[in-house]
């Protein structure tokens, strides 16, 4: 069981993340003693949405591409429409977030950023929460959707909006300190 303070956590993100569900899960797991690092499409800073307008840049630590999820204990998605939608057809982020799936490693999707766990044929037979307006996504995915604030599903934590970050992160937290999970496989397509 990892600590969190000998956690290592990635988080994947592109222009349009919505600004505090990257920054506050960053910022608290950081608070936390992991070592937190943002991964983006170029390895170059992003501009989040902050609510209603273009919001705060990120600055990058590396590359979606060279991103090795074998470095990490978790992998967190930050929601916002922009984010999730570029990045579920990004080949490099795909990639990333299948590796960490099948590794039983912690993979954490807040509000709209299930879209990737459902890209990745991930939300089968799960109970999985997320933004309401994905709700039949996740439906049609598989996936049970449920409305509560955090739900963890062998490792796989998922969160609604913004205002769930506090038990999101906990949830990160915790499921962290409790190592890889074995996952059943959920009916998940291997492509």
């Amino acid at each position: 069981m990892p600590n969190i303070r000998e956690a290592r956590i990635l988080i994947l993100a592109t222009h349009g993340f919505e600004q505090s569900e990257l920054m506050v899960p960053r910022d608290a797991l950081r608070k936390a003693g992991a070592t937190v690092e943002l991964a983006t499409p170029d390895g170059q800073p992003i501009r989040g949405w902050n609510e209603k307008d273009w919001g705060d840049t990120a600055e990058a630590d590396l590359k979606i591409a060279a991103a090795d999820p074998a470095r990490y204990d978790a992998l967190v998605l930050p929601g916002g429409v922009i984010n999730p939608d570029q990045l579920r057809v990004n080949p490099d982020a795909m990639k990333v977030v299948r590796a960490f799936l099948d590794s039983g490693k912690v993979v954490a999707a807040v509000c709209h950023g299930p879209w990737l766990l459902v890209e990745a044929d991930a939300v089968r037979g799960r109970n999985v929460t997320s933004f309401p307006s994905i709700r039949t996504d996740v439906v049609n995915a598989g996936g049970n959707w449920v409305d509560r604030e955090v739900v963890a599903d062998q490792g796989i934590v998922t969160s609604r909006s913004p205002a769930d970050l506090p038990a999101f992160v906990a949830k990160i937290i915790e499921e962290v300190g409790e190592g890889r999970h074995e996952r059943r496989d959920a009916g998940r397509k291997v492509a």
